[in-house]
């Protein structure tokens, strides 16, 4: 295929982005309609994106404060480059009410977003020889920075049959003396996992064997439904030192925004030694983080919201997501092997024996996208070949019409001998 996304073995590159695939498919979009009118909108159910459907809008409190802390005149110069301290602060407190112990706010840095923590991290992780253990499938920003820091990359598999759990002996299997850390994903993206606290715990004892370090992805926080709930891997960072990551972009709705955290979730003070501290602190003299007049809001934003705005977040998820399992049933080559427990994402396995004239995932999205107008995300960007990534995170008549659709793609490109 000519569109920049296979290698030469097939495979996405790890230099390739989720937004930069998704922007090759609207551009085949954009090729493919010449100068005809379009009599179909577009559906996106690839980025995810809450902001971009109506039906998902911030607290009231968030956009309040930020236009008081901007008016007030009192945010306009330079913050602190570790975050400003009233900022720091709220979110220790925020973070500490889901952990058996209070964090300082000397734990927490400000960032500007979840990925530019992921960045930060690796690069203070790095060093010659260094390897750090990804999950596969996972959000390919790990895969990118660590190519550009030069930090090897070994993958373990997350088990669509045990609802996406780690595979711990894959762990123990890939880890040797230069593992630097293992990244952890909950809830998790692009699976829609919730680990129980018996897996984390099992997670975090894998790693004390291994001596080295979790990095906790919690960017999809407390966005968990059904019978798990959703609970911190700080809270077992007294048996392995636990770097957890995280901002307001999902919960809040304000993914633009870019106020995101890196916090020490690490009750026995590994990461409170004078140089770790001075390191870390030094490398955040190097960085810009997020507005000021923002990080002033934050107080007022993690203080202020209402539990009824997270309830109805929820609950437009979940309904979104019984739509998407509902339509997949009725649709022979799609199967979900989990429901997703949380997050706003969930992974489709792709039977490409029934189709016609579809050679794997990436052909898949490019020509559904340029029949149907709905893009979603080839599974190989995340890791996972012949799957695909469906959002659920959009209102019910789009993801309505948008199922709708992909159904009838795979019913045009049925194997006639199939049972379609």
């Amino acid at each position: 295929m000519e569109n920049g996304l296979v290698g030469s073995e097939g495979e996405v590159t790890s230099r390739i982005t989720i937004k930069g695939i998704l922007s090759l498919i609207m551009e085949s979009i954009e090729e493919g309609d010449g100068d005809g009118e379009r009599k179909k909108r577009v559906i996106s159910l690839g980025m995810g994106d809450p902001s971009a459907y109506s039906c998902f809008q911030p607290p009231d409190v968030a956009p309040q404060a930020v236009v008081e802390t901007l008016q007030s005149d009192r945010f306009n110069g330079y913050s602190p480059t570790v975050g400003l301290p009233q900022a720091r602060r709220a979110i220790a407190e925020y973070l500490s009410n889901d952990l058996p112990y209070k964090l300082s706010p000397d734990d927490v840095f400000i960032t500007s977003g979840c990925t530019q923590a992921i960045d930060v991290v690796l690069s203070l992780l790095a060093r010659p020889g260094a390897n750090i253990l990804l999950p596969r499938p996972g959000f390919p920003i790990y895969n990118l920075s660590a190519s550009f820091r030069h930090l090897e990359v070994r993958h373990f598999d997350l088990l669509p049959e045990r609802g996406w759990e780690v595979d711990l002996d894959g762990i123990e299997s890939l880890a040797d003396h230069n593992t630097v850390a293992i990244v952890i994903i909950n809830p998790g993206n692009p699976c829609g996992n919730v680990y129980s606290e018996q897996h984390l715990k099992m997670i975090a004892e894998a790693a004390k064997k291994l001596r080295t370090l979790v990095i906790a992805d919690e960017v999809y926080g407390h966005l968990a439904f059904g019978d798990t709930p959703f609970v911190p891997m700080g809270k077992y960072g007294s048996i392995a030192p636990v770097l957890t990551l995280g901002s307001l972009s999902k919960r809040w709705i304000v993914p633009g925004w870019r106020l995101g955290w890196l916090v020490t979730t690490d009750p026995s003070g590994l990461f409170r030694k004078p140089k770790v501290v001075e390191r870390m602190t030094k490398y955040f003299d190097t960085l810009g983080g997020p507005a000021t007049f923002i990080q002033a809001a934050v107080p007022r934003i993690l203080e202020q919201t209402d539990e009824t705005f997270f309830e109805n977040t929820i609950s437009i998820l979940e309904h979104g997501l019984d739509i998407c399992c509902s339509r997949i049933k009725d649709i022979p080559c799609l199967t979900c092997p989990q429901k997703p427990r949380g997050s706003m994402a969930m992974m489709v396995k792709l039977n490409l024996s029934l189709l016609e004239d579809i050679s794997d995932d990436i052909d898949f999205c490019f020509k559904l996208a340029k029949e149907e107008l709905v893009i979603i995300l080839p599974g190989i960007a995340v890791g996972l070949k012949n799957w695909i990534r469906v959002t659920f995170a959009a209102d019910s008549s789009s993801l309505e019409e948008g199922m709708g659709r992909i159904k009838s793609f795979c019913l045009r490109h049925a194997k006639q001998t199939g049972n379609m």
